[in-house]
């Protein structure tokens, strides 16, 4: 949304969010502590159809759901036919939220963060399903991974939505490579920096790193952070229980302009993009590369993966000496907020919901090569080893931490990632970085 919004807008906006209010405190059974209760069944009043509001950008989710729609869930289409909206993305927030205000939220549909989220526009409001208490209800909670609820509940303060895409951050790194120089898959933060100065000496490039992006670094700050504070380190950020002027956070900052001062992130990294990072990495330029599962789009492609998919493998974040936190704690993410309006959810919406949750993970799987937070329950054969490996991995994951600013206000996330590349080059030090950082948080809080 525009910042620069005009009073009219402003006003428009104040009485959508007002009507929003007004709407929640006409309907009955109102809860008072976001996501609506469902523990008794669906309560609500079926549509006419099993309308989901998507963004235009994202084809998949309609794709798969159609193919349940022709096949595992056609009984349940048959009973509630699946229709499909969509909005941009940029404009989802304003859209959902003039849908509210009408009353006329679709049975399920994309939402923003802050909406979802218990003292938001739609959670305050009790205008967001409580996937946990319906799900149970069905008899399928268990059909959600435990590494995808952890993550859901982390980022939205309550379950309410359904995890359609599911991704893990680590260290992917190349196998042909390691068993040449003879390293051992590092476990500890000191064990990394041995390997990368073996890889360095021996002209490889040790990290593909895409600092113009600026995420990929900040990434490798609240993973050290998390690593050595402890899996609450920016919940307690969020909750005034620390600073990021504590000793903690100003060594994650450090450890990280590090790894840039000794040239383990390789010449011209800070206006290095995140495609030609993965194309150092996937061409053998690079031994590592820090990212998401969304990489094996990438790596499943043979036009830009040079070193075979059976070179490539996948680690968590090492564990810092001393710290509170563990290897087995994996940063993860769950996609955009996709919730269900309790006033629609009725026997027929409730059973579509049954359906998706029972069917999406291997679907999606099999069809698109997706990994979601669903489990897969038929087998998926063919899968290319490096996905079929992290399907795995996400399966056995319990724990998850969140990634440095997913807990931030969108001003602080712009300055922990503008001023990141100046930390990285030396023109800014660890405590100036997150002095600056710390101040803008509690500007905004």
């Amino acid at each position: 949304m525009n910042p620069r919004r005009t009073p009219k807008a402003l006003l428009a906006s104040g009485i959508a969010l007002l009507t929003i209010a007004s709407l929640a405190a006409c309907s009955s059974g109102a809860a008072e502590t976001g996501g609506s209760d469902s523990a008794s069944g669906p309560s609500g009043t079926d549509p006419d159809t099993f309308t989901v509001l998507s963004a235009n950008e994202n084809t998949t989710l309609a794709t798969e759901l159609d193919a349940l729609a022709a096949g595992a869930c056609k009984a349940e289409d048959k009973a509630l036919p699946l229709e499909h909206e969509t909005v941009a993305q940029a404009d989802v927030v304003q859209k959902v939220t003039l849908l509210a205000s009408q009353d006329s939220l679709p049975a399920h549909f994309i939402a923003g963060t802050a909406m979802v989220r218990p003292d938001g526009d739609l959670g305050a409001a009790d205008l967001v399903l409580d996937y946990k208490s319906a799900l149970t209800d069905l008899g399928v909670w268990d059909q959600i991974l435990p590494a995808a609820s952890s993550t859901i509940e982390n980022v939205y303060g309550q379950m309410v939505s359904l995890p359609y895409q599911y991704n893990l951050e680590g260290i992917f790194y190349n196998k042909k490579i390691f068993a040449e120089l003879g390293i051992e898959e590092p476990k500890t933060f000191d064990e990394l920096l041995d390997a990368s100065a073996t890889l360095k000496d021996a002209g490889y490039t040790p990290f593909a790193e895409a600092g113009a992006a600026a995420w990929p670094l900040t990434r490798l700050i609240g993973m050290y952070a998390y690593r050595l504070v402890g899996p609450e380190a920016m919940t307690a950020i969020r909750d005034d229980k620390a600073k990021l002027t504590d000793d903690g956070y100003v060594e994650a900052a450090q450890a990280v302009a590090d790894l840039a001062d000794k040239g383990y992130f390789g010449e011209g990294f800070v206006s290095t993009d995140p495609a030609a990072a993965t194309n150092a990495f996937l061409t053998g330029e690079a031994a590592m590369k820090y990212d998401g599962t969304w990489l094996l789009s990438n790596i499943n492609d043979p036009a830009q993966n040079k070193i075979g998919e059976d070179n490539i493998g996948f680690m968590p974040f090492p564990a810092v000496d001393g710290g509170k936190g563990s290897i087995d704690q994996w940063p993860a993410n769950a996609g955009t907020a996709f919730a269900m309006n309790p006033k629609t959810y009725g026997p027929k919406v409730g059973a579509w919901l049954k359906c998706i949750a029972e069917n999406y993970g291997s679907q999606a799987l099999a069809d698109a090569g997706v990994i979601s937070g669903f489990k897969v329950n038929e087998e998926v054969p063919d899968l290319p080893v490096t996905t079929a490996a992290i399907q795995e991995q996400v399966a056995s994951v319990d724990e998850t931490v969140l990634w440095f600013e997913a807990l931030m206000d969108g001003k602080s996330t712009s300055l922990a990632q503008s001023n990141v590349s100046l930390l990285v080059t030396g023109q800014l030090s660890a405590e100036d970085y997150m002095s600056q950082l710390q101040q803008s948080i509690d500007q905004n809080r």
